[in-house]
């Protein structure tokens, strides 16, 4: 007996250490020993749904009981057992139960040999492991949309593998900043993005590329938006090429792009560097929406903006030598302009929007291939120009009687066709009389763009020359509303301005909206 409570101390004392390395807490201990001698009890008789284990962390010891039936005859030796048998063990005992009682019998350990002994090592570190997965899921569940620094510990084709601590965390392909690359040791900076619970343990996923990420930058390297002074109402990312941000103060004594920026660009430098080089435009809030999306725009100059607050959409007219400026390599900088201002934009050179309007304001009687009794039939349903058509629904059109599907898909194709065919006859003489003149202003604007760019990613190593790259957004913005500090005592002459932009697009968008 003395010798049984031993080795019970003992293996409480080794699974005690072991679950103390793996910071297990004692409950959770005691929960896993129970399991443990259940499954070798069901491992060595077959069934343990008659057995209870009574675990005693504070003394070392534990206690292993199955309840039995008294029966006359055995027919299940695993669920019964007869007077006779109880009075080998205790004759005393056996006089005072009868057929029909319970009996409860001790098991003793030791029965269960040098091999369940191993397999008992397995499950309880098995069951170790799963704790240790529970504890990584509830830490970083409720950590969600933290950033956190970890190791790079493995690097596959779509994923990278980051380790903190006894956590691995995931960085899938599109989480990544594309024109970074990973080695195995790199530190790497991440915001938690989603936790999910699986059959192998938790899926932590981590971001570089996500918006929120670029957010949590800014909060932790100014603290006026951590204190909730400026606040970021927006932002819109192509990772690792180029961020749009619209930043807003709640303290009319702080400039939000100012504070945003820092002393020669200190603070939005850490976040450039961080971002491998990404180019931050941080645009100053504005409730006119002419005066927001001019700035958003930037480092092109609109013209003139037409714009349709309803339905969230905006014709934007640039110099024709500004357009590819205002457009950006690929769309990046027109589509940033959207996605961070919600409203859907047009980028149009002054030429090309003139030849747009006299496009729109053609008659459809005039076009080939239109026959005049179908343009009668539109005009009396004041349907006179292509602009009118085009801003027509199909529902609207299929409800003439005279038009169906067939009619109106074709009446479609020939206004198409006369739009394509005008574009193209102005497209040749320009070709031939002014190649000279368009060509030398594209290169000026790649040549422009391409220095800008080459610029802020060359001094970034260097703060004084880096904070004129930071700061270019500000001026950039400030020129779109003719300076930020006179922004709030000259706002009536900035509605005199943008007033006269909003009252003669309504025509104009209605238009060319279906164009």
């Amino acid at each position: 007996l003395l010798g049984g409570i031993l080795v019970n101390r003992e293996l409480i004392e080794v699974f005690s250490e072991i679950a103390r390395e793996k910071n297990v807490e004692r409950s959770e201990l005691g929960s896993i020993i129970e399991a443990l001698f259940l499954h070798l009890v069901e491992r060595e008789r077959g069934d343990a749904s008659n057995c209870s284990v009574i675990v005693n962390l504070d003394k070392g010891e534990f206690e292993i009981y199955v309840e039995k039936d008294i029966v006359e005859d055995i027919e299940d030796p695993v669920m019964e057992i007869t007077l006779d048998e109880i009075a080998k063990i205790d004759s005393e005992m056996a006089n005072d139960l009868e057929v029909g009682d319970s009996y409860i019998e001790i098991i003793d350990p030791m029965i269960f040999g040098r091999r369940m002994i191993y397999m008992a090592k397995q499950f309880f570190a098995q069951k170790l492991q799963d704790v240790e997965k529970k504890y990584i899921y509830e830490d970083y569940a409720n950590r969600v949309g933290e950033i956190v620094i970890g190791t790079v510990h493995q690097v596959q084709r779509d994923n990278v593998f980051v380790n903190i601590d006894q956590a691995e965390l995931r960085m899938p392909k599109k989480e990544q900043i594309r024109s970074e690359r990973y080695r195995r040791g790199d530190s790497v900076r991440a915001v938690i993005k989603s936790v999910e619970i699986t059959s192998r343990g938790p899926d932590i996923v981590v971001s570089r590329s996500d918006n929120h990420f670029l957010y949590k930058m800014f909060e932790m390297e100014v603290p006026e938006i951590e204190d909730g002074i400026i606040e970021i109402t927006s932002i819109a990312r192509y990772p690792g090429e180029r961020a749009k941000i619209i930043v807003k103060s709640h303290d009319r004594r702080i400039d939000p792009v100012g504070a945003c920026v820092g002393m020669r660009g200190s603070r939005i430098q850490a976040i450039v560097r961080e971002l491998n080089n990404e180019k931050i435009d941080i645009v100053n809030s504005s409730e006119q929406s002419e005066v927001l999306i001019s700035r958003a725009l930037s480092p092109a100059k609109p013209l003139d903006l037409y714009i349709d607050d309803d339905r969230k959409y905006c014709i934007a007219i640039f110099d024709d030598d500004e357009l590819e400026l205002a457009i950006g390599r690929a769309g990046v900088n027109i589509n940033l302009a959207a996605n961070v201002t919600d409203y859907k934009i047009d980028a149009f050179g002054k030429k090309e929007y003139e030849r747009k309007q006299k496009e729109q304001e053609t008659p459809l009687s005039s076009i080939e291939n239109i026959n005049t009794d179908l343009s009668s039939v539109l005009s009396k349903n004041d349907i006179i120009t292509v602009s009118e058509l085009l801003n027509a629904t199909e529902d609207e059109l299929l409800s003439i009687k005279e038009i169906d599907e067939e009619t109106l898909e074709s009446l479609y194709d020939n206004v198409q066709t006369f739009i394509e065919n005008n574009q193209l006859a102005e497209q040749e003489p320009e070709e031939e009389d002014s190649s000279e003149a368009t060509e030398e202003p594209v290169e000026v604007d790649e040549s422009n763009t391409e220095s800008d760019e080459a610029e802020e990613a060359s001094v970034e190593p260097e703060e004084e020359d880096s904070s004129e790259a930071a700061e270019e957004p500000v001026e950039v913005d400030e020129s779109n509303t003719e300076s930020d500090e006179a922004e709030e005592a000259s706002v009536e002459p900035e509605e005199e301005d943008s007033s006269e932009a909003t009252e003669e697009p309504v025509e104009v968008d209605e238009s060319i909206d279906k164009e």
